[in-house]
């Protein structure tokens, strides 16, 4: 047995085109980020440094802005050093190293426009270096206020997505392919649509080229996403999956690329969301173990710490 051939839609290659899967390399990553490498360009390019300041993850997002900070102070206070120990009127330092902290907490009262007055700058030099700072200074908390809004207001969505795929039962004697999917946040997705494209390498003419096919759902649309959906393509005869092995689906390097779109209610606008599985990550016959329950009043409970819950047959 082994994977039933289908009509090739071109729409349907993710914009990957023919380019075949090498040492299990997905295509989509498990985050949503595209699994390509960029290289050629100039490495002053800054074309894509907002973008990666943004959609950077909130640890590497502040240690970026803190050692920006570090580094500014760093050079200032080096430039307040080299002009002479009488550039900072109300210094106290009576050695190198405790000038230089003078300087350095001086540099940080000004670029941040405080000023507590105990250390001013003397002399013209010294003043320049201080009121250039303090510009600099504007700049740079608009520029990292800015980033912050950005990131704090970039309308996301949050879908958490079960780790492995399952080959479970489905309907009457049927099998179907399922995985899950929860919203992680408290607000309301509407008007779901998720897609889900199988592909795989096939050897044509002596080479290896990966076809794409998107896999019919059981239901590919809800209206409102309350609980969790599991998102099911039926193992049936129009399904290239019908006849698929474990092993055939390995040699072949299989993957499934998610693709989901919602209406979120809280920001009135499109998001998106993406993920993928690899064929390491199928389990066969096995079934999701509810997420769902009810409390003493009726009211249905979500245990979102179940989404990767499943039980072998």
């Amino acid at each position: 047995m082994a994977i039933r051939e289908q009509k090739v839609d071109p729409q349907n290659d993710l914009g990957f085109g023919p380019q075949p899967v090498i040492k299990s390399q997905p295509l989509i990553n498990k985050d949503g980020s595209v699994n390509v490498r960029r290289k050629g360009l100039s490495p002053f390019n800054t074309a894509d440094n907002y973008h990666t300041l943004i959609k950077m993850s909130w640890g590497r997002f502040w240690v970026v802005i803190l050692s920006g900070y570090l580094i500014v102070n760093l050079v200032f206070a080096s430039l307040y050093v080299l002009i002479g120990a009488d550039s900072l009127d109300g210094a106290s330092g009576s050695n190198g190293l405790s000038h230089f902290l003078d300087a350095f907490f001086f540099s940080a009262q000004t670029i941040s426009t405080v000023g507590y007055g105990h250390i001013s700058p003397h002399g013209v030099v010294a003043n320049s270096i201080a009121a250039i700072e303090s510009m600099l200074g504007l700049l740079a908390f608009a520029l990292a206020t800015g980033l912050l809004y950005g990131r704090f207001s970039r309308p996301t969505a949050k879908i958490v997505y079960s780790n492995n795929v399952l080959i479970s039962p489905y309907k009457e004697n049927g099998k179907g392919l399922m995985f899950r999917i929860s919203n992680l946040r408290r607000n309301v997705l509407i008007d779901l649509h998720i897609e889900v494209i199988f592909s795989y390498n096939e050897m044509i003419d002596g080479k290896p080229v990966r076809k794409f096919f998107p896999l019919e759902l059981e239901r590919s649309d809800v209206s409102i996403l309350t609980l969790n959906w599991t998102i099911v393509h039926p193992l049936d005869a129009n399904s290239p999956l019908a006849e698929a092995t474990p092993e055939e689906l390995d040699r072949t390097q299989a993957s499934f690329s998610v693709l989901l779109k919602a209406f979120d209610d809280t920001f009135s606008q499109t998001v998106h969301s993406r993920t993928s599985y690899q064929y390491c990550d199928m389990v066969w016959d096995a079934r999701f173990i509810p997420m769902f329950d009810r409390d003493d009043t009726g009211r249905i409970t979500l245990d979102m710490s179940k989404i990767n819950k499943f039980e072998k047959f």
